[in-house]
C-alpha cells in the first residue's frame, strides 16, 4: 500500500487527438448546464488516461473529486494513472492510507459500504468508473440521489448497455464518446481482428441452460461447458490455428478455468489460472510472465474481462456463453490493443461459446448512443452463414462469397468440423475495398507494361466489380511512392505515344500524368527535355 506519495515532478501522458476532443466535448456539455454526463470510450480508447486528465483538470481548478471503482483490484491501477498526472490522492479502500483532506479520493464501493466519513466529503465531481456497474450499485445510487446529488456526475464506460430493463440513460442526461472501434482500427490505435467460430457439434449445447437475471444461469453453464470433449477440442483448435501465441481464456467458473489450463499443460503448452482469490502480486506476476511469453495461456473466470491490460496478448478464447453484449465486447477488447514492440499484427478470437453469432462484432458498432429503459438498444446480431465451397463465415445478407465468389440463391448452411474464420460487416467491407484497390492498381501497371491505354484498366475494373474505381487509387499505381525521374520520362513518352495513336491532345496527356504522379509533377518533365 502507498505510505507516501512522491512529490517529484512528473511528465503527464500525451493524449491522442480524439481523447483531447472527447474531453473538449465533455466540457462543452458541462458548460451547457448538464450535470450528469456519460463518457463512452470503447476498449483500447484509453479510458484511464482520459479519466486521469479529467481528474487533473478538476484538481487544477481547486475542486474535489471522488473516483469510484467497483473492484478492489482496480484501485492500484487507477492510482498509477493518477500518479502519472502528479495527483495527490486519498483512498477509501481497506489497507490503503486514508487522507480525507486529499483533493481526489479513489474509492472502492466494496470498502465504502464499511466506511461513513465519505458521505460528508464535499466532492464537487463524482467520477463513476465502469459506470454501467458502479452507477447501479447501492452506493452509487446513494451518492447520485442522496449524499452528493448536487455534484457533477461523470460515468465512464466502454459500452453503455446493460442486461435488464434499467439503463445508463435512466440516470445520465447526455453523453460524449470516443470514435467507434472500426475507426480506431483505421487510424491505428486498435489492432485489426480475425474471428473464428466452430462447427455445430463443437459448440456448447445451451438447450438445457436457463436464463436468470438476463444472462445464462452459471450452474447450468458449468454442466454445458466444462466437458472434457469441449476442452480437448479448443486445445486442438488452438494448436491448429494459433500455436505459440499469447492467449487468454474466458471460462465459466474456477474449475472450468483449471480444467482448460490443465489440458494445455498436458500438451506442454505453459498455462496457468487466475481467479478472484488470486493475490494481487501473484496476478501481476502471471500477467508479466504472459507478456514475456514465459506463459502462453492464462485462463480465468470473471477476472480479466475488466482491468487487465497486457497489449501483447494476441488470442482470446470465448468459452463462456453470455447474453451480455457489454461482457462480450469487454472480453474481445482484451486482445484488440496494439503492441508493435512484440510483433503483434492483429488480434484473434476463437469462439466456442457462439457469442459472436449471438452478439456480434465490436467493429460493427456504427455509433454510440445513451440507452434508457424505453429504448434499451440491445439489438440482435445479424446471423452468419458459411460458404459451402471455402468454409468462410460471413453475414447473412452477403450474397457473394468474397473469398471464392460462390453466389447464394437459397442454399442451406453447411457446417464443417473445424473452426472457420468469421468476418464482421465492417471487416468484410474493408477486405472488399482492399481487393478492389489491389486489382485496379495491378491493371494500371499491366496497361503500362503492355502499352495499352489507362482506360483499359478502368474497363477491366468495371467488368469485374460493376462500378468505377476510386480516382485516388491511381496515384503511384505503376511506379509506387518514390518514382525516379526516369520513371516519369518513361510514363510521359508512353502517354504521348498513346495520344498520337488515339488522336488525343496534350491536356489528356498531362491529366493522365498527374493521376500517376500528382498534380504538381508535370511541369519539370514536360517543359524540359529528357537528359
Amino acid at each position: 500500500m502507498p505510505a507516501k506519495q512522491s512529490q517529484a515532478k512528473v511528465q503527464p501522458p500525451t493524449l491522442r487527438p480524439y481523447q483531447l476532443q472527447l474531453i473538449k466535448d465533455l466540457y462543452t456539455k458541462l458548460g451547457q448546464g448538464h450535470k450528469r454526463v456519460a463518457i463512452i470510450a470503447g476498449t483500447g480508447a484509453g479510458k484511464t488516461v482520459i479519466g486521469g486528465k479529467i481528474c487533473a483538470d478538476t484538481a487544477a481548478r481547486g475542486l474535489r473529486l471522488m473516483f469510484l471503482v467497483h473492484l478492489d483490484v482496480l484501485v492500484g491501477q487507477t492510482h498509477r494513472k493518477m500518479q502519472a498526472f502528479g495527483l495527490q490522492c486519498g483512498f477509501i479502500k481497506a489497507g490503503w492510507r486514508e487522507d480525507p483532506d486529499a483533493p481526489i479520493q479513489i474509492a472502492s464501493i466494496q470498502t465504502m459500504e464499511k466506511r461513513s466519513w465519505w458521505r460528508k466529503y464535499s466532492a464537487n465531481v463524482v467520477f463513476f468508473d465502469e459506470g454501467h456497474t458502479t452507477i447501479f450499485s447501492q452506493i452509487g445510487q446513494e451518492i447520485l440521489y442522496e449524499t452528493h446529488s448536487q455534484a457533477i456526475h461523470l460515468a465512464m464506460t466502454a459500452t453503455p448497455y446493460r442486461l435488464g430493463r434499467e439503463q445508463l440513460g435512466d440516470h445520465m442526461e447526455t453523453f460524449v464518446a470516443s470514435p467507434v472501434p472500426s475507426e480506431l482500427q483505421r487510424i491505428g490505435y486498435l489492432a485489426p481482428m480475425k474471428y473464428y467460430g466452430v462447427s455445430k457439434d463443437s459448440q456448447v449445447n445451451l438447450s438445457a441452460v436457463k436464463t436468470v437475471a438476463g444472462d445464462f444461469d452459471e450452474r447450468d453453464l458449468k454442466n454445458a461447458c466444462d466437458r472434457p470433449e469441449l476442452v480437448q477440442r479448443i486445445v486442438e483448435e488452438w494448436n491448429r490455428l494459433v500455436p505459440g501465441k499469447r492467449t487468454i481464456a474466458f471460462c465459466v467458473d474456477i474449475e472450468h478455468a483449471r480444467h482448460v489450463a490443465e489440458a494445455f499443460n498436458s500438451v506442454e503448452v505453459p498455462a496457468a489460472v487466475v481467479d478472484g482469490s488470486t493475490p494481487i502480486k501473484e496476478r501481476q506476476r502471471l500477467y508479466r510472465e504472459l507478456g514475456e511469453g514465459k506463459l502462453l495461456v492464462l485462463t480465468s473466470c470473471n477476472v480479466i474481462s475488466i482491468g487487465f491490460d497486457e497489449p501483447s496478448v494476441e488470442v482470446g478464447l470465448l468459452l463462456r456463453p453470455t447474453q451480455s453484449r457489454t461482457l462480450h465486447y469487454q472480453q474481445i477488447g482484451r486482445v484488440m490493443r496494439i503492441s508493435p514492440n512484440t510483433g503483434k499484427t492483429h488480434g484473434i478470437v476463437l469462439d466456442q461459446a457462439n457469442n459472436l453469432q449471438r452478439l456480434g462484432f465490436p467493429e460493427d458498432v456504427q455509433e454510440y448512443r445513451l440507452p434508457n429503459s424505453r429504448e434499451p438498444g440491445e439489438t440482435q446480431a445479424a446471423p452468419t452463414k458459411q460458404c459451402p465451397d471455402c468454409n468462410r463465415l460471413m453475414w447473412a445478407f452477403v450474397m457473394k462469397c468474397p473469398e471464392c465468389g460462390y453466389a447464394w440463391e437459397t442454399e442451406p448452411q453447411l457446417i464443417t468440423d473445424t473452426m472457420v474464420e468469421v468476418y464482421s460487416e465492417e471487416l468484410l467491407h474493408q477486405i472488399e475495398v482492399r481487393k478492389q484497390y489491389d486489382f485496379y492498381r495491378e491493371q494500371r501497371k499491366k496497361a503500362f507494361q503492355e502499352g495499352a491505354s489507362p482506360n483499359w484498366a478502368k474497363q477491366r475494373f468495371f467488368q469485374r466489380f460493376n462500378c468505377a474505381p476510386n480516382p485516388s487509387w491511381t496515384l503511384g499505381a505503376v511506379f509506387g511512392d518514390s518514382p525516379t525521374l526516369q520513371d516519369q520520362y518513361s510514363y510521359r513518352d508512353y502517354l504521348r505515344n498513346l495520344a498520337k495513336q488515339q488522336g488525343k491532345d496534350i491536356v489528356w496527356v498531362i491529366e493522365e500524368f498527374q493521376q500517376e504522379f500528382g498534380s504538381n509533377s508535370w511541369k519539370e518533365i514536360f517543359l524540359k527535355s529528357k537528359p
